[in-house]
């Protein structure tokens, strides 16, 4: 079986893989589209080193057919079409039966995390799913996934099913950069209509923030980038306006934002991962606002705020994965773009072959990409 694999070293596709059969409660999926993630980079060039274990298959935004299921599956079957989620929360715990799955630490995922951000340690060995075999060698799966491949094994609650007239290449980015920006609108923040709104970053998940917010009805919508290219896909998914955040220093930035909203926006939703744009985003909101943090700041990154900034009830957030419920969320995705409301074919601006990811690396880099997407 064909995959990508990252040895810690270097990234390597192989054909030398295997996949064990799914236990009770898995599910086997064959991948037929993965997108290309800034996560999937950021993992591989250090700057969120350390909270995998290599090696590991890479990919966690992917969408396939059922293959097999376990004897305890019953929510999906063979021959259905599913995207993939990167949570395999227990549906146990407290946090799951408050309906915030996305905090569980019961799952394999959420322990790895709750040791690096909580107690400072290095996740194990017991933290991660094994289901590959790299010559013989047990193998983890990037976040629960290892999509970067042919096929995968997931526990049942990861595999969603979705509307077969649903393009692959188009589902599979729910996944992870749809899922993630419009959750961090609909459930985080819970924009309004009549909002304002600023996005910092306009990526994948950016332009997800910025067509949930679309939708939601927020009345302006504020893109900034240093890239002045990003304007066309921003305005295609619903920004009102685009600020050029190479042409300004810092504060120039902020007050170019508050030159479109005076007096600052409802929300400002950061999503590059760095301390410099974090504190631009809590500057550019006004009284009231919420920052929203959905950029993956290195491992090692440090936030320095002054409270006196947060006297007129300012808030930051943090939001893994949209705050979602991906059972209910994914499906009520996929019906929004049935009705037209939510675009996915216009995010997919280029489809590689699997040895082609360093070509998709580099075109992310350069901000040619709204997302770029793997063909196994």
């Amino acid at each position: 079986m064909r995959g990508i694999v990252f040895t810690g070293t270097e990234i390597v596709c192989t054909d030398a893989l295997t996949v064990r059969d799914p236990e009770p409660d898995e599910v086997l999926v064959r991948i037929e589209a993965a997108g290309v993630c800034a996560s999937d980079l950021a993992v591989t060039n250090g700057k969120i080193a350390g909270l995998m274990l290599t090696p590991f298959v890479m990919g966690h935004e992917g969408a396939g057919v059922v293959e097999a299921v376990g004897a305890q599956v019953t929510t999906v079957a063979e021959g259905d079409h599913v995207v993939l989620s990167t949570i395999d929360n227990c549906g146990r715990c407290a946090v799951c039966a408050a309906g915030r799955p996305t905090l569980c630490t019961n799952s394999r995922l959420g322990r790895a995390m709750a040791r690096r951000a909580l107690a400072g340690e290095a996740p194990g060995p017991s933290d991660f799913p094994q289901p590959f075999r790299l010559h013989g060698e047990p193998v983890t799966a990037f976040a629960n996934t290892g999509v970067f491949s042919e096929r995968v094994v997931v526990r049942e609650s990861q595999a969603i099913r979705i509307d077969p007239s649903v393009p692959f290449t188009s589902a599979c980015l729910i996944g992870c950069g749809v899922v993630t920006g419009t959750g961090a609108v609909f459930n985080r923040a819970r924009v309004y209509r009549g909002d304002t709104v600023a996005v910092v970053g306009i990526g994948g998940v950016g332009l997800n923030v910025i067509q949930a917010a679309r939708i939601a009805g927020a009345t302006r919508i504020v893109a900034v980038d240093t890239n002045p290219a990003k304007e066309a896909f921003a305005r295609r998914f619903g920004a009102t306006d685009f600020v050029d955040a190479s042409a300004h220093d810092a504060p120039g930035v902020v007050d170019a934002v508050h030159r479109i909203v005076p007096g600052g926006v409802n929300f400002a939703f950061e999503c590059v991962g760095a301390e410099a744009t974090m504190q631009s985003a809590l500057d550019m909101t006004g009284p009231g606002g919420s920052v929203v943090i959905l950029g993956v700041a290195g491992l090692d990154a440090t936030l320095t705020i002054s409270p006196f900034k947060l006297y007129q009830d300012k808030a930051i957030m943090g939001c893994r994965y949209g705050s979602s419920r991906v059972a209910d969320d994914i499906p009520r995705l996929v019906d929004l773009y049935l009705k037209g409301d939510l675009l996915l074919d216009e995010l997919v601006s280029h489809q590689y072959p699997l040895e082609g990811l360093h070509d998709a690396f580099a075109d992310l880099t350069a901000g040619l990409l709204a997302r770029g997407v793997l063909v196994p």
